[in-house]
């Protein structure tokens, strides 16, 4: 007798594995979010009803079937997984089939394990086959809320060159530069040794000269 198993519980267990896994990597738990839920929904249907496998079968990009679900988001990643067993799966093991592959690829790993993610939204959906084959979408979303902006200001009578995140920048003299980002990752100044800022929304860093001829900056928060 084929076993099949339980959709919605499978589901579940797929978001709960997942929290397993990031707490055991040090990383906080990603909640379930409605418009992610719905886009991983409608893409799991698709693949299941078209028998394609890719993450742009549709057309699209994860993020714009997250946008076309109304969610507003900083940053969107999705893994995706085919399970196949003439046998069938019972609920834990479907689940746990499709937690484990993914932690076993590099890629779909480090979408499980991004720092960045708040939220998640989990479908399964049974493919047309002889065989009880399932297709697993799992989409992680920052949304555009963890968005911020901040300013760099150049008071110096020289240009400033500095780095955000791996991006180098260079402000001309008397410039301000605005900078908009969901992660922006950490600010340092090239003559400013290891002193290290993390930005923070509405900030203002201002570059000025110091005693023998030296840079300092002053930061302005709300």
């Amino acid at each position: 007798m084929t076993t099949l198993p339980d959709l919605p519980q499978t589901e579940i267990a797929i978001v709960e594995m997942t929290n397993a896994f990031r707490k055991e990597n040090k990383l906080g738990a990603v909640k379930p979010n409605p418009a992610l839920t719905a886009a991983a929904r409608a893409f799991a249907g698709y693949l299941a009803r078209t028998d394609k496998f890719a993450h742009e079968a549709d057309g699209r990009h994860p993020a714009q079937r997250a946008e076309a679900q109304g969610y507003r988001f900083c940053f969107v990643a999705e893994n995706l997984a085919l399970n196949l067993d003439s046998r069938g799966f019972e609920t834990a093991k479907l689940a746990r089939d499709v937690v484990e592959g993914w932690k076993n690829s590099p890629g779909h790993r480090a979408n499980m394990l991004q720092p960045k993610v708040t939220e998640i939204g989990v479908a399964v959906a049974r493919a047309a086959d002889r065989n009880p084959k399932f297709i697993s979408v799992q989409l992680f979303g920052r949304p555009e809320s963890f968005k911020i902006q901040f300013k760099v200001e150049n008071q110096t009578g020289a240009a400033v060159r500095y780095t955000l995140g791996e991006a180098a920048h260079t402000l001309p003299v008397r410039a301000i530069m605005t900078h908009t980002s969901c992660d922006p990752g950490q600010l340092t100044f090239e003559k400013l040794g290891a002193q290290r800022y993390q930005p923070r929304d509405g900030d203002r860093f201002v570059v000025h000269n110091a005693k023998g001829g030296a840079f300092a900056v002053d930061v302005e928060r709300k």
